[in-house]
Formats: structure tokens, sequence, C-alpha cells
């Protein structure tokens, strides 16, 4: 899988430039469903994300199975039942900055990214804000945006549909560094 997934990373990176090439492994995502029963929550600190500044492009792949949750049958399910993680190992978004913001220059800058976000297989174009902050050559990019579990195709079964949000909240925060 690790292999597979450095591949992934190799192609996204052989589509940018290699000069104002940043990147990282450690990113952070996560989601919460929050219901009146039961609140989910995942989180994966293992975030693979490049970014091309001269052309305000991005890319990040997250294998599903490194989510972690509070407990082991949470994650269990998570990987069997609703993402199907055999079968759909990664969720990936690919897009481009909408604004145009110089992020050579330290500073603060609030952008919407354009681009698909496929997950559970199910590829969605998406526009998603976000805040760039850029400070001695570390560029730190946060977000959060709701995603539908139907936009994906992901079903949940009607035993515990009161236990899972039709629509989760999805925090992104990484940080990139300078591609060597």
């Amino acid at each position: 899988m690790k292999k597979s997934i450095t591949l992934v990373l190799a192609l996204a990176i052989g589509m940018f430039a290699q000069a104002q090439l940043f990147s990282t492994q450690t990113g952070k995502v996560g989601f919460f469903s929050k219901t009146p029963i039961e609140d989910i929550d995942g989180t994966s600190r293992s975030v693979l994300g490049v970014m091309n500044i001269a052309k305000n492009e991005m890319a990040i792949i997250i294998t599903n199975t490194t989510f972690s949750f509070p407990n082991k049958l949470m994650e269990e399910h998570f990987n069997e039942k609703y993402m199907q993680s055999d079968k759909y190992p990664t969720s990936t978004f690919k897009g481009k900055i909408n604004e145009a913001v110089d992020l050579s220059k330290d500073g603060e800058y609030k952008v919407t990214v354009t681009g698909k976000l496929n997950i559970h297989g199910v590829e969605v174009e998406r526009t998603i804000p976000g805040n760039i902050t850029v400070k001695n050559e570390e560029i730190r990019l946060v977000s959060g945006f709701p995603v539908k579990n139907a936009d994906h195709k992901i079903e949940i079964p009607k035993l515990v549909v009161s236990k899972i949000a039709e629509t989760l909240d999805v925090s992104v925060d990484i940080t990139l560094l300078p591609k060597k």
C-alpha cells in the first residue's frame, strides 16, 4: 500500500514543475459527525500534500486506513462498511487556487480552491474555502468544509442512520515546506 501511495504522490509531483514546489507527508485531516446519539471523530496525520506556488495548484492524498478514532469499532466500521477502504484505499483532492495571490511572499491570504474531491471512488467538483499563511518559507493551509455522504455514494444503513450525520464537517491543517 505504501508503495502505491508513494507512486501516486510521485505522479502528483510530476504534474508540477520542480521549481517552487512545496510538500508535506504529515498534514492533518479530520472529520466530525454530530448526532444526538453519538459523535464520530476521525483524524489522519498521514496526509500527503504538494503545492506548486508558481501555478497556484495543489494536490492532497490520504490513505483512508490512516484515520484513527476514539474506539477501534468506529475505525473498523469506517474502513469496512462506509469507506470500503480495501476497494477505495485513498481520498484525494486536486485543485487550483482561484485568487491571484503571491505565495512566494510572507502573508495571510483568504482563498478558495476549485478542484476535484474524490472520496469513496466518487469525484465531485468542489470550491473549498481556506486560509493560507506564508511565513519563513513555510506554507500553512487551514480549511473547514462540509461533505455530504450521499455526494460520494457512502451508504449509511437504516439501522444506524441516527448515529451518523448526513453531512460531515471536514477540517484540514497542513504545513508545506520547500521541496529540495
